[in-house]
C-alpha cells in the first residue's frame, strides 16, 4: 500500500521544486537573453530595460551576419575543422588504444609512462609553437586537425574500454585470415558505439569552440574561425579603428558588435544543439564503460 502523503512531504516536495525551478531559471535565462537581443535593433539595445521580449523586432542582425563574408567564412571553416578534426582524432584515438589494450604488446609500460608524462607536463607554448613551424603547420589548415590527432584523455579510456571487449571475437576472425585492421574496423568499432559515440561529442566541441590556436598560429583571414571573430568583436572596443567601423556600421545597418556577436553566439550553439539528442544515449555508457577498469 502507498503511504500517504503528509503535510511535510508535499511541504518539501514544493520547497525542492521551487529550487528545481529557480535553478533552472538561472541556467536558462542568459540563453534566452542573447536569443531575444540577436532579434532586436542593435542600438535600442544598448539603451538597456529589456529583459523578455524584443523591443523592437528586427531580423537585421540575421540579415547582417548572413551577408558579411568573413563570418560566413569563419563559420564555413569552423565546420570544416570540427568534422575533420573529429573524425581524425577519433579514428587515431581509437587506432592507438586497441593496440595498447593488448597485453601482450611489446614495450606496453614504457608506452604507458610517455602517455602519463605527456598528460602532466608540458613543454609550453614557445616549444609548441617551434614544433609546430618545423613540421609547417603554422598558417595552415592542418594547425587545426593534426595536434588534435590523439587525445590522451580519450586515450586512456578507449583502452579500458577496448579491454573489456571479449577476446574470443578477434581470434576467431584472425582464423578466417582477417588482418587486426579489418577486426578494428568491422569487430571492434562496431560495438564501441557508446565510446565513439562519447569521443565525436567531446572532441568535436573541442574543435568547434576552440580559437587560441587561430589566435596564435594562424595568420591568413582565410582560415579564421568562428570563434575567433566573436573573439575579435569582444576586442572590438580596446581598438580605436574598429569602434569606427562598427559606428559606421551601425549607423548603415542598425546593428552593433555585441548585437553581432550574440548572434555568431546563437548560429555557433545551434550545431551543437542538432548533434548532442542523437548522442545522448550513448554519453553516459560510453563514460561508464570506459571506467569500469583501471
Amino acid at each position: 500500500m502507498r503511504r500517504r502523503r503528509t503535510f511535510e512531504d508535499w511541504s518539501l516536495d514544493s520547497f525542492i521544486m521551487l529550487i528545481l525551478i529557480v535553478i533552472v531559471i538561472v541556467t536558462l535565462y542568459p540563453f534566452y537573453y542573447i536569443l531575444i537581443i540577436t532579434f532586436n535593433a542593435g542600438a535600442d539595445t544598448t539603451n538597456g530595460g529589456m529583459y523578455f521580449w524584443p523591443r523592437v523586432f528586427t531580423l537585421e542582425n540575421y540579415r547582417y551576419f548572413l551577408e558579411n563574408p568573413k563570418w560566413i567564412q569563419a563559420l564555413g571553416m569552423s565546420l570544416l575543422r570540427t568534422v575533420v578534426g573529429t573524425a581524425l582524432g577519433v579514428l587515431f584515438t581509437a587506432m592507438v588504444a586497441y593496440g595498447l589494450a593488448k597485453r601482450d604488446l611489446f614495450f606496453r609500460r614504457g608506452y604507458f609512462l610517455i602517455i602519463v608524462i605527456a598528460m602532466n607536463f608540458s613543454g609550453g607554448l614557445i616549444a609548441f609553437y617551434v614544433v609546430l613551424k618545423s613540421l609547417g603547420l603554422i598558417n595552415t589548415f592542418g594547425v587545426y586537425v593534426i595536434p588534435g590527432m590523439l587525445n590522451l584523455f580519450f586515450l586512456l579510456i578507449a583502452i579500458s574500454f577496448f579491454q573489456e571487449i571479449p577476446e574470443e571475437l578477434g581470434e576467431s576472425a584472425r582464423m578466417d585470415g582477417a588482418s587486426e585492421f579489418r577486426i578494428f574496423v568491422r569487430i571492434v568499432l562496431p560495438v564501441s558505439m557508446p565510446l565513439i559515440a562519447t569521443m565525436c561529442l567531446f572532441i568535436g566541441s573541442g574543435h568547434w569552440n576552440s580559437w587560441l590556436d587561430s589566435a596564435y598560429f594562424v595568420q591568413d583571414e582565410r582560415l579564421r574561425t568562428l570563434t575567433y571573430r566573436m573573439m575579435q568583436v569582444i576586442n572590438q572596443s580596446m581598438v580605436s579603428s574598429a569602434n569606427e567601423a562598427a559606428a559606421s556600421a551601425a549607423s548603415r545597418t542598425k546593428v552593433t558588435p555585441f548585437s553581432v556577436q550574440a548572434t555568431a553566439m546563437v548560429v555557433s550553439i545551434v550545431p551543437i544543439l542538432g548533434v548532442y539528442p542523437f548522442l545522448q544515449k550513448h554519453f553516459v555508457s560510453g563514460m561508464m564503460l570506459g571506467s569500469v577498469k583501471g
